[in-house]
């Protein structure tokens, strides 16, 4: 995984952080379809986010924590080798 896509899918989700809740709409009393216009948004916003995560765990699934030898890496910085002992599934 490159450094771009590392914080391409990092500023992927500060946005939805970000706009998960809609205070750019606090105050308003529109409604639509008898419900306030923020739960419509919050809805939608919702199921963005779950297509998005569906995405994230296709595409970038473990991003930032895999190791290039194929190992466990240990707080010293070297390889457990597990999957030598047979201990991985």
């Amino acid at each position: 995984m490159s450094r771009a896509e590392f914080v391409g899918w990092g500023i992927v989700g500060l946005v939805l952080c970000m706009f998960a809740i809609p205070w750019f709409l606090w105050g308003t009393e529109t409604l639509v379809a008898g419900l306030p216009l923020w739960i419509w948004w919050h809805v939608g916003w919702m199921l963005l986010a779950s297509l998005v995560f569906w995405v994230f765990t296709k595409r970038a699934w473990g991003i930032g924590i895999e190791t290039d030898a194929g190992g466990i890496q240990t707080a010293n910085g070297t390889e457990s080798g597990l999957e030598e002992r047979g201990d991985s599934p």
